[in-house]
């Protein structure tokens, strides 16, 4: 495992970029010993992401780097906020 993935915690909120709004949050860490981690994205399901997709950890949120993701994660990310109501 990674030092990235062992800073990593379930329940830790994902990003794309710092300060931007959190997509979904972390299910499973080095599942199966893989170098990954699986993130839930809100009405997208879960996805398994690449260690080497892992910007950086802290303060219980995980950034991911756009460039490394696939690009049926990135679909799902666009639309994770898709059923809120704006404006309340």
């Amino acid at each position: 495992m990674t030092e990235k993935l062992s800073a990593i915690e379930i329940g830790y909120q994902a990003y794309l970029e710092e300060g931007g709004d959190p997509f979904g949050a972390v299910r499973q860490v080095a599942s199966g010993g893989r170098d990954e981690v699986t993130v839930y994205v809100e009405n997208g399901g879960d996805f398994r992401v690449d260690a080497a997709a892992v910007k950086s950890v802290h303060d219980g949120k995980v950034l991911l780097d756009r460039r490394r993701l696939d690009s049926s994660l990135i679909e799902a990310i666009e639309h994770a906020h898709d059923r809120e109501e704006r404006g309340l």
